[in-house]
């Protein structure tokens, strides 16, 4: 039988305890309320089970550790605390040493298995035993088992004189076969009994709010041409003849032949200029449009109907304490 620490064999173990880590509890003897020591790890079989805890003994025997089996535990995390069922000093000076460096084998089981062992455990009534699987979530209450040396108790429909030694007689502690042994052989160190300590998870509903990305249209872009009359205003040259008769200062001096020159028909030419608008079409840049998108912000609210359980005990006229 293999088995593992819970760290190796659920890194994330400590979410499946509500955040709580068994790991660094003290350990407290049942009923003297002594402190053994601390729990430094826990060993689980390949299914998970919890079957060890491993214990440094550093307030009775500084330097030792010593495994405890879960069936022999009670952990209680309204104190912090782990309750040892049974154990004795004289029980942890016999325990065998714990070396993580050594191999655990059924021999060193059996040594440890041992000392723990007492005839009076074999009459003890035991419920049926449910492993505890660390991915279930550890009872906080632990396994309630009968303490040694107390008068066992039995149901009157189920009771029989096998349950009872001889008179006279000093039971005896069974073997187990190395090939055949399961710790099922031995609920009242492995088992667990919950049928009056149970863990009941109240579970609700909550909204949770989510974002999804969807299109609502789009818009389109284009340009288009408007015509339009536009005026422009030109100055222009317009040539003109102007004649125009004065009397000169010699007016009626006689003149010799040569210098009169009498002559018929056209004596002079005046060219008439004039100007005029010539008007043609460049494209200038007017303006530019720049697109782009923007994200405004907002809050919407929905509302759905969510469900909540709450615990109904119904204890009659027993008095019931909550914590």
């Amino acid at each position: 039988m293999v088995l593992y620490k819970l760290e190796d064999f659920e890194p994330s173990y400590q979410e499946s305890f509500d955040g709580h880590d068994i790991k660094g509890l003290g350990v407290y003897t049942q009923g003297t309320d002594e402190k053994v020591g601390t729990v430094s790890d826990v060993l689980v079989d390949e299914e998970g089970h919890f079957r060890y805890l491993v214990v440094d003994l550093g307030f009775w025997i500084f330097g030792k550790k010593v495994l405890l089996p879960i069936g022999r535990a009670r952990i209680d995390y309204n104190v912090d605390r782990v309750y040892t069922i049974g154990l004795t000093r004289e029980q942890a000076e016999d325990l065998p040493e714990f070396n993580e460096r050594q191999t655990l084998d059924y021999d060193y089981e059996e040594r440890v298995r041992g000392v723990y062992r007492q005839p009076t455990d074999y009459n003890l009534p035991v419920e049926a035993a449910t492993p505890l699987d660390p991915l279930a979530g550890l009872d906080p209450l632990g396994s309630p088992v009968t303490p040694l040396g107390t008068t066992p108790t039995y149901a009157r429909d189920s009771y029989t004189s096998e349950n009872e030694p001889p008179l006279g007689t000093t039971p005896t502690t069974p073997s187990y076969a190395r090939d055949s042994y399961t710790y099922e052989n031995e609920p009242a160190l492995y088992g667990l009994n919950e049928q009056d300590h149970q863990t009941l998870r109240l579970y609700e509903e909550r909204l949770i709010a989510s974002k999804r990305r969807q299109k609502t249209g789009e818009v389109t872009i284009g340009k288009h041409v408007e015509t339009d009359t536009a005026r422009v205003a030109v100055p222009v040259e317009r040539e003109r003849v102007v004649i125009e008769r004065v009397t000169p200062a010699d007016a009626g001096k006689a003149v010799s032949g040569r210098e009169a020159d009498f002559r018929e028909g056209e004596v002079a030419r005046i060219e008439i200029h004039e100007e005029t608008a010539d008007v043609r079409k460049e494209a200038f840049l007017r303006e530019e449009v720049r697109v782009r998108k923007v994200v405004d912000q907002d809050t919407v609210e929905t509302q759905e109907t969510v469900r909540r359980e709450e615990l109904d005990v119904n204890s009659g006229n027993l008095p019931v304490e909550e914590r």
